[in-house]
C-alpha cells in the first residue's frame, strides 16, 4: 500500500460534509412531517395515521444512525490526520480504514431508508390510483 498522507483523509471532508447536509435536511423534513401527523392525530385518531407515524419513526431512527456513522467517519478522518501529523502512520492506516467502514455503513443505511421512503410513497400513489 502506498503511504497515507494528510491529503487522503482530507479528500473525504467535502464529501462527508455534503452527505451530512443532506442527512440534516432529511431529518428536518421528518420533524416537520411528524409535527403535522401529530396535529392530525390529535384531531382524528386514524389507523392510517398510526401506520404513517410508525413508518416515519423508523425512517427517523435510520436517519439518526446515518448521521452518527457519518459524523464518526468525519471524526475518524480528523483523528487519522492527527496521527499522520504525529508520525503514527501504522495506527493512522487502521483508523482511516474504520473511517471508511463507518462511511460505508452510513451510505448503506441511506439505501435502506430510501427503500422505506419509496414504499411509503408507493402506498400514497396506489391510494390515488385506486380512487380514480
Amino acid at each position: 500500500m502506498e503511504q497515507l498522507t494528510l491529503t487522503t483523509p482530507a479528500l473525504l471532508f467535502s464529501a462527508i460534509s455534503l452527505i451530512m447536509l443532506a442527512y440534516t435536511n432529511r431529518f428536518l423534513a421528518y420533524a416537520s412531517i411528524i409535527r403535522d401527523l401529530h396535529d392530525k392525530y390529535k384531531q382524528k385518531k386514524d389507523s392510517v395515521l398510526i401506520a404513517q407515524i410508525k413508518n416515519i419513526k423508523k425512517r427517523l431512527y435510520l436517519t439518526r444512525s446515518m448521521q452518527i456513522f457519518g459524523i464518526s467517519s468525519l471524526l475518524l478522518c480528523v483523528l487519522t490526520m492527527f496521527l499522520i501529523y504525529i508520525h503514527q502512520n501504522a495506527i493512522a492506516v487502521w483508523v482511516f480504514g474504520f473511517a471508511l467502514i463507518s462511511l460505508i455503513i452510513s451510505l448503506a443505511l441511506l439505501i435502506i431508508e430510501i427503500q422505506i421512503s419509496v414504499k411509503a410513497l408507493e402506498h400514497h400513489i396506489s391510494d390515488i390510483e385506486n380512487n380514480k
